[in-house]
């Protein structure tokens, strides 16, 4: 959860919320129960993108978004990701989503730029 972040969102808590929930249900809606498939990876990221994106969208809030997904296989390898801004901290945020399940792992960042 993105708990941490909410402050980061300013005076736009309710979006850090929702940069919380969304991709949440985006990856249950495009991975849900599957196991890991090389094949399907490609399919899968774009999916949880264009959803994440499309539900933010429909927010209709004065926001820029930038969503990006990784889905990674289990098989005992390390990921580290970071990431940096230099943007107003008091109007705009991000969150990490992190999801897994016994064959895969699935990080969403979201990034909201006020307008």
């Amino acid at each position: 959860m993105c708990r941490a972040l909410y402050k980061s969102w300013g005076r736009y808590e309710q979006i850090g919320l929702d940069a919380d929930r969304i991709p949440h249900e985006a990856i249950e809606s495009s991975i849900g129960g599957n196991a890991y498939q090389h094949s399907k990876v490609n399919q899968w990221t774009t999916n949880v993108v264009e959803q994440t994106l499309s539900q933010l969208t429909k927010l209709g809030k004065p926001f820029k978004y930038i969503v990006s997904c990784v889905i990674m296989q289990k098989n005992g390898a390390g990921l580290h990701t970071a990431s940096s801004c230099f943007w107003d901290t008091t109007s705009d945020g991000s969150c990490t989503v992190r999801w897994e399940n016994k064959t895969m792992y699935c990080i969403v960042s979201t990034f909201g730029l006020a307008i």
